[in-house]
């Protein structure tokens, strides 16, 4: 838009639009000048347009005086014209380039001439002319900033430090175990250990069938599971007449299921480093014990021998019976065999995956796998059964427990450390086994070191 003197109004007519608009393109510089190669001027004037548009209107409300300078033209044109010309350098001068408007301005920002002529009258006056040339400036700063912003280069994205593998602990020598470093140790254990054959000790931990119709039995060494097949389990039985309790693979079923939670040995037959499963045989962990505790050595010794006392496993427990495992050969122990004192049930004072003391009363050596033992576990303990004999007086009343009935006889175990047995009972109930009993002793048997007697009355049942 022409700007005129501060004594002379401001008039905009249609011929000075026309005007201006050619003059628009003679003040265009020139690509040589500008130092840009092939580009539209009207790309180059779209931001100045607008920035022109927005310094005219802060103008005609401020009454500017004052031409306004090349360097305010210059200031609105593009970020690329800044790249080429130093930031100091201005725009030569040409003729004419006081009265041109910059390119940007369309129909919709041109001003009426009622409503130009109007404005421009009421602030010809206006003391405040002088600022105009300030008021330019900050745009030029705008322009400046958001053309560094636009050719500011993107921040490249930290990069993520991976943490340590190890493990930060409180004390500076200490280490910490993980699950995964302890199944690598006892993994790294059992690859020795099928290496060089070793007897290695596991809990009996479960049953399983398989899709095949056999039976296998699970082991765990350290959480690690290993799994025994049934054949190798040597659970040798009778078969014959005397012996007949039905199908044979059932019977090691059952003697299986009663070794639950039993302490077995194995040698490891066979392992996969992929799947990490291990295959074992207690059957030979068996012959590689009796190898070496029952065979005679150079001397003609052996380590498991008769009246010796030796370390056994309990591998199952019944009502009258006890299983263990010396050295590689199972035996069992009866009730009577258990202890001094008469018992009424074996699992109430034994249980599977104890370690016992027993002494060995005989040991049948035919071959490597047909060895037969005899043991006991009374014998080791001391019998206490004559000392308290001497306690119990004739026509005195005891409390005492039966532990068992047998064709009419009653046994029972006084609570002062005797065995009694009872031929009668005056209780108009019938006593049954672990009841507690009111006994009275009528005679003495010291060969058999027992008080004879009677049932006078029921204390307790046992229901």
């Amino acid at each position: 838009m022409p700007r005129k003197t501060k004594t002379e109004e401001t008039v905009v007519t249609e011929e000075n639009i026309l005007h201006e608009n050619d003059m628009e393109t003679e003040n265009v510089p020139d690509a040589e000048e500008t130092g840009l190669d092939g580009e539209n001027p009207d790309t180059l004037n779209v931001d100045a347009g607008t920035d022109s548009s927005a310094a005219e209107e802060s103008a005609e409300t401020s009454t500017p005086a004052e031409p306004v300078s090349t360097e305010v033209e210059s200031a609105g044109e593009d970020a690329s014209m800044e790249e080429t010309l130093p930031e100091e350098t201005a725009v030569p001068d040409e003729p004419g380039s006081n009265d041109a408007i910059p390119d940007g301005q369309d129909n919709k920002n041109a001003i009426p001439d009622e409503a130009a002529t109007e404005p421009a009258a009421e602030t010809a006056g206006s003391p405040e002319a002088p600022s105009a040339k300030p008021a330019s400036k900050p745009a030029r700063k705008r322009t400046r900033a958001s053309a560094a912003k636009t050719e500011a280069p993107a921040a490249p994205a930290p990069v993520k430090k991976t943490a340590p593998s190890s493990i930060l602990t409180l004390s500076a020598d200490a280490e910490v175990e993980t699950p995964e470093s302890r199944e690598d140790t006892i993994w790294h254990e059992l690859r020795n250990a099928y290496r060089s054959r070793k007897i290695l000790t596991g809990t009996l931990g479960g049953i399983e069938k398989m899709e095949g119709g056999g039976t296998i039995a699970v082991v765990y060494y350290k959480e690690m599971r290993i799994v025994i097949p049934l054949a190798e389990m040597m659970i040798n039985l009778v078969e014959d007449a005397a012996h007949d309790y039905g199908e044979l693979v059932q019977r090691q079923n059952k003697i299986l299921g009663n070794m639950l939670g039993c302490e077995i040995d194995f040698i490891i037959k066979g392992l996969d480093n992929a799947s990490r499963s291990v295959v074992a045989s207690r059957k030979d962990a068996m012959y590689k014990k009796r190898q070496i505790f029952y065979l005679p050595d150079a001397s003609g010794n052996s380590r498991v021998c008769e009246d010796r006392i030796v370390q056994a496993r309990v591998i199952a427990v019944a009502e009258k019976v006890v299983r263990v495992e010396i050295f590689g050969t199972e035996c069992s122990i009866l009730a009577r065999d258990l202890s001094w004192d008469w018992m009424g049930d074996a699992t109430e004072r034994f249980h599977v995956g104890e370690q016992i003391l027993v002494r060995i009363l005989s040991v049948k050596l035919r071959s490597l796998e047909d060895i037969s033992v005899k043991a006991d576990v009374k014998s080791v303990n001391g019998n206490t059964s004559k000392e308290n004999l001497s306690k119990c007086k004739i026509q005195g009343k005891y409390a005492g427990t039966v532990t068992d009935i047998h064709k009419g006889t009653v046994f029972v175990r006084l609570h002062i450390g005797v065995n009694a047995v009872a031929h009668s009972c005056y209780d108009n109930r019938m006593p049954g086994k672990k009841d507690d009993v009111s006994f009275v002793v009528t005679r003495i048997d010291a060969d058999r070191n027992v008080a004879v007697g009677l049932i006078s009355r029921i204390i307790k049942q046992n229901i």
